[in-house]
C-alpha cells in the first residue's frame, strides 16, 4: 500500500502549480533557473506557513495569481521572476521603531 497521505481538491491544484513552476524553470538559463526555483520555494513555503488551510477564498486567489504568473513565465521572452512582499501593519510599526533618531527626524 501507498503510505503517502491522500491529497484532495485544492491540495492537488497547489501541488500541480508548484510542479508546473519547476518544469517551466527548467526551460530557462541555468543561472536564472536557480533563481526562479529559489523564489518559487520561498513563496510556497511562506504561503504554507502564513495562510490558514481553511481560508479557501484566499487559497483560491493565490492559485489564480500563481496560474497567471506561470503563464507569464512560460513566455520565452520572460527571463526573470520576482516576488512582491507586502508588509503588514505590525511589520511597518516595527520598521519605524528600528529607525535611528536622525532617520526619525527626516524620514516619514
Amino acid at each position: 500500500m501507498d503510505s503517502r497521505p491522500k491529497l484532495f481538491g485544492i491540495q492537488k491544484q497547489v501541488l500541480a502549480l508548484y510542479r508546473g513552476f519547476l518544469r517551466t524553470a527548467r526551460l530557462k538559463a541555468p543561472e536564472e533557473r536557480r533563481r526562479i526555483e529559489s523564489v518559487i520555494l520561498a513563496e510556497f513555503r511562506d504561503n504554507a506557513r502564513s495562510v490558514d488551510r481553511r481560508n479557501f477564498v484566499h487559497i483560491e486567489y493565490l492559485l489564480r495569481r500563481g496560474k497567471k504568473q506561470l503563464e507569464q513565465l512560460k513566455n520565452p521572452d520572460i527571463t526573470r521572476l520576482a516576488t512582491l512582499v507586502v508588509k503588514n501593519e505590525q511589520e511597518k510599526k516595527e520598521d519605524k521603531s528600528d529607525k535611528t533618531e536622525d532617520e526619525k527626524r527626516f524620514l516619514p
